[in-house]
This record gives C-alpha cells, structure tokens and sequence, in this order.
C-alpha cells in the first residue's frame, strides 16, 4: 500500500511553484514608484476593467475604441482616449490595463492582432482530460509564472518594469491581485511594496498581470518575499489612521491589517498572489487608497487638477456572465475540480456586486468633499493654481460614474456572449463579437451619455436638460 502511495505523492507535488523575484529595496532612501501628474485639463476620465479571461480584455478594449471614436469632432485622433488618466485592472481586465497605462493610446494600435485573436495559452496545460493537470490542480496549480507570464512578456511587455511605467506614462495603472493569506485586494503600489522592503521599481507588468490573472487552480499562485529588515520601514499616518479610525471602512482596515502583516517575520515570509477578482472585481482598492494615503479631499487629483477639473467620468467595464444554471437542473454536482472552480467563480460575481456598490459610494463622497474643499479656497490660492480666476464656479465640478455591461445589450447577443468561456483563447468571431458588445455597451450607457451631454453644455443644476440625455436614456450625476 505504501509502494502505491509514492507514485501519488510525488505527483502532488510537482505543481509549478513560482520562486518568488521580487527585490529588496537598496538603502533608506531608494526611490518610490510614484504616480505622475495625470494633467491639467478640465476633463478627467477613469476607468475599472473587470476580470473574464480574453473575454475581459476583449469587452475592455471596445470600450478603449468607443472612448476613441467619441469625441473625435475635437480635433484629436485619439478622442476621448486623451483624457484617460487612470486605469485600474483585475485579472483578464488587467492585460488591458497595464497595455494602454504603459503605452498610452498608441497601445491601442493593432492589439486586435498582436494579441486578442493569438492564443494566449501557448505556454499553458490546459487539458481537464489529462489525469496529470487535475493532479496538478488539486497540489496547488497547474501552470506557473513562464506561462501566460511568459507569453505576455514577449507579446506585450517586452520586459518592461514599473519603473519603465513611471518614466514613459502619465496615466496612473492600478493592478490588482488578491493576497490569499489575509483575504484582502492586493494593489501593485509603492505603499504595498514598501511594507514588503521590496522594490517595485525592477518588478516586470507581466508578474503583475499573471498574478492579477492567477485564477485557483489553473495557476500556481504568484510568489512575493517579504524581505524585513533589508530597509528603514515606518508605517505612515494613513495606514494608522485606517486601522484604529472607527470610521474607516472595514475594507480599509483589513488592507492596513495586511499591510503591518508583511512587516513581521512571525507572520509572513512569502505573499501568495491569485487572481484579484476574488476579493476585488473592479480594482475598487486603489481609489480607497489614495484618497487615504494623500489625506486632502481632493485625491486622487493634484491640487491644480482640482480646481481645474470640470467633469469626470468614471467608467467600469463588466465583461461577467450571466448566471450558470448547469447544476440546477439534476441532482449531482458539483464536485471535484468542477465544485471548486463553481467556488472561485461564486466569489468573484459576489465581488463584483459589491465592488461597483462600494465605488460609487466613495465617488459620491469624493465629489462632495472636492466641492467643499474648492469652494472653501481664498481667490489668491485659485489664481495661484489655476492660473487665473477668470470663469471660476467652485461648484462647477460634475462627476459620472457608469457601468458597461452584456445587461443592456439585446437579449440575443447577451445569450451568444454569456456563452464565450473564460479562456485566454477564444475564436476570432467571438472576439470581435466581444469588441463589438464592448462598444455597445458603452454608448448605451446612460451615465457615459451625460458626461458627452455636459460637454456640450446640456446640463442645469448638475442634471442633463429634463434629465434627458442623447438617445432618450435619463440619466443622473453621482451626488445629485
């Protein structure tokens, strides 16, 4: 019996582990990855790309190329994409994210074919029939780092850093992945590698992106070293604040918790990374952040950005299917692998229910307390970061926040796209009906509708005209 248990063993514990490459931080006073400025004009522009594998990415980029064509009549060919200054991804989403923050609107330049319609699976096991992948599975993972890692290093990449990110954009790039051990987001930002002693600087967008992608099971989860004692950490005010703050959030406290966790030895020596739409399907984190690491009102704006800024738009990309009544309609199942990924999927839906909720919410708080702070700025302070106070309305700030999704499209389409998998390879006739669904989507979305409106005066009283915006869609500004 013991003969016929060797053989098992050693197959449970072949799963690819990923041997963590994260750096530590050189000296006391190594450079941060710092966000740059995101500009200085009056219109700003976010957006949250979901996870859903090349389904994701696809819908992400028809959202990119709508944005492109809306606004065109200014002069620019870019359009609109000229005002996107921030961009948050999670898992298939994050692929998109980290393409057009690194390279701006020019990334947007034949991804269709340089990436979209390529097999992205390469690299990957992918057969649920082999008795080896299951085994794999269950140890821990099929496929490790030089997989989709890999494949999007040289696809995409091309070996750049986040140090690269912050030298070549101005666009901030949230990546987002899900800590396994605290049960928390995991944010690709200087304050969580600082936490870590690590230095985010030398680490590749591709290790970013695979952990943010690292979906249970079908990936070995991406390994970080907690590297203590290799530099002169001290936690900031924020983090204090959010942890002991009766009012902070408890999403806030537990990121602080995770935080001060990755600076003790007893409890943490190795962050294990899996895909970020398990706790966080939009990226949510990163906007709760800033706006606490900054501690002014008007983060995760500039001070001149503020008193500039007069619209902003603030777009989610859904690419989740319908609900999956497989297992409702007989007795069995699910169970194995099968009960597992029904888990994980579970998860994410929830996730991103709550994520959406919880980002409007602190948008609307955002917009009122931007208001008050503008507002309550002396005319010499104005005319010292806008330049002049000619044309100056604090309360002319107007913010809208919408979310894309296969919810307003026909109900046939929707049936053909809650059908596409969650695969990093899918036909060239289902991706393109996913970029098209992804444009759709956003012109019919009422919220994306009122930001065109007010650009073009439409709106009174922060309200479009009757409540009316182009195509008969009523719509609301956030706060109003």
């Amino acid at each position: 019996m013991r003969r016929a248990l060797i053989p098992l063993l050693l197959l449970f514990g072949c799963a690819p582990w990923n041997q963590p490459q994260n750096q530590p931080l050189e000296g006391e006073n190594a450079p941060l990855v710092e966000p740059l400025s995101a500009g200085d004009g009056e219109l700003y522009i976010g957006l949250a790309f979901s996870g859903g594998g090349m389904r994701a990415t696809s819908f992400a980029y028809g959202m990119l190329e709508e944005l492109r064509a809306a606004g065109v009549e200014t002069g620019t060919p870019n359009g609109l994409l000229d005002h996107v200054h921030l961009v948050s991804g999670v898992s298939g989403g994050s692929v998109m994210a980290a393409q057009f923050g690194l390279y701006g609107p020019e990334g947007i330049a034949g991804f269709r074919e340089q990436f979209l319609i390529t097999n992205a699976e390469t690299y990957m096991v992918t057969s649920a029939l082999n008795p080896l992948t299951i085994i794999k599975g269950v140890a821990g993972g099929v496929n490790g780092r030089e997989t989709f890692g890999r494949y999007l290093d040289e696809t995409l990449f091309k070996g750049a850093t986040f140090g690269d990110l912050r030298k070549q954009s101005r666009i901030k790039t949230w990546i987002n992945a899900t800590d396994m051990a605290n049960n928390t987001p995991f944010l690709f930002s200087p304050e969580t590698f600082d936490a870590l002693c690590s230095d985010l600087s030398k680490v590749k967008l591709s290790e970013a992106v695979a952990a943010s992608a690292a979906f249970p099971l079908a990936f070995t989860p991406i390994v970080l070293e907690a590297h203590q004692g290799k530099c002169t950490y001290r936690e900031p005010d924020w983090l204090t604040a959010a942890r002991y703050n009766p009012e902070a959030t408890a999403a806030m406290r537990a990121h602080a918790r995770a935080l001060e966790s990755y600076t003790n030895p007893e409890e943490v020596k190795f962050v294990k990374l899996l895909d970020g739409g398990i706790t966080d399907n939009f990226g949510t984190t990163g906007l709760a952040v800033e706006r606490a690491r900054a501690q002014v009102p008007y983060a995760p704006l500039t001070a001149e950005e503020a008193v500039k800024l007069k619209r902003m738009l603030f777009l989610v990309a859904n690419a989740g299917v319908d609900k999956d009544y497989d297992w409702t309609r007989k007795v069995e199942g699910p169970g194995g692998v099968n009960l597992a990924m029904s888990i994980a999927t579970s998860a994410m839906a929830a996730a991103s229910r709550s994520g959406y909720d919880s980002m409007r919410g602190e948008l609307r708080l955002w917009e009122s307390e931007l208001i008050e702070w503008r507002c309550a700025l002396p005319l010499s302070e104005v005319r010292r970061l806008r330049g002049s106070t000619a044309g100056w309305d604090c309360k002319d700030v107007k913010l809208f926040v919408g979310e894309a999704s296969f919810a307003s499209l026909p109900t046939a389409m929707r049936d053909q796209l809650d059908a596409v998998p969650t695969r990093l390879k899918l036909p060239v006739d289902q991706v393109d009906m996913v970029i098209e669904a992804g444009r759709m989507a956003t012109r019919m979305t009422p919220e994306f509708n009122g930001f065109l409106a007010s650009l073009a005066g439409n709106d009174v009283d922060g309200r479009i005209e009757d409540g009316i915006a182009a195509g008969g869609r009523r719509v609301m500004p956030v706060g109003n």
